[in-house]
């Protein structure tokens, strides 16, 4: 199931699948190494839900909330339901 990778859930393991928008911005998330068949990680989020941070390739990577709209991915495990 793709997604933008801003919905997915914090500490969720998920796979890049496609890198959308203007080229030149594509082509600075491809340079950090955001590319298809990248894994990545919510690690943290910003109190205001903007900008999160995300794990990549063994580094911290921050994001805008609408910059990682445009990143399609797929999670490698569904989200735990919580335990009430």
């Amino acid at each position: 199931m793709r997604l933008p990778l801003s919905k997915v859930p914090l500490h969720t393991p998920a796979t890049v699948c496609a890198v959308k928008g203007e080229r030149t911005f594509r082509r600075r998330l491809m340079e950090l190494g955001l590319v298809p068949g990248t894994s990545v990680c919510i690690s943290k989020v910003a109190p205001l839900g903007d900008p999160i941070e995300l794990m990549v390739r063994g580094g911290r990577l921050s994001l805008r909330r609408h910059e990682a709209e445009i990143l399609q991915v797929e999670l490698l495990q569904e989200p735990r339901a919580s335990v009430a």
